[in-house]
């Protein structure tokens, strides 16, 4: 499984959206110079997670953007639903989609929600506090080196 590239750009800006909470707003321009994304892109970014009730916007000369809610109750999860829908591995899972010739008659239909589930319950648990600090260094190299 591989996110889509927008789904992975709205985990960076979300990232840097909250290395700002405690400083205010930050605007889409800032945000876009910060994670090295074209502006175009952080714009259509931001325009759907702040559709997702992810991110607010604010107008005026102290406008900006800014979370929606504290960083720690943004999870990985809710930042691709905003970009990609429900998470799902198969086609198969939304009743409303009949895309699979297997389907009636799929043994292993059944059990795809608790892939899914699985798989959005450990995206959930990352909350976007941890990704928005910076990684530690790797001491374990360094130390290496000096012995």
């Amino acid at each position: 499984m591989r996110l889509s590239n927008l789904a992975d750009y709205a985990v960076v800006t979300m990232s840097a959206a909250a290395r700002h909470c405690g400083g205010g707003r930050v605007s889409a321009s800032e945000l876009a110079a910060e994670t090295r994304l074209p502006a175009p892109t952080v714009q259509k970014v931001v325009s759907k997670l702040t559709a997702a009730g992810l991110l607010r916007s604010v107008r005026g000369a102290k406008g900006g953007l800014q979370l929606a809610r504290p960083a720690a109750a943004i999870s990985v999860a809710d930042i691709v639903e905003a970009i990609e829908g429900p998470i799902a591995l198969t086609a198969c899972i939304d009743e409303n989609s009949h895309m699979c010739g297997l389907e009636e008659n799929c043994a292993v239909r059944p059990h795809w929600p608790i892939v899914n589930d699985a798989l959005r319950g450990a995206l959930a648990e990352i909350p976007l506090t941890r990704l928005a600090r910076p990684q530690p260094q790797d001491t374990s190299l360094a130390q290496e080196e000096m012995a």
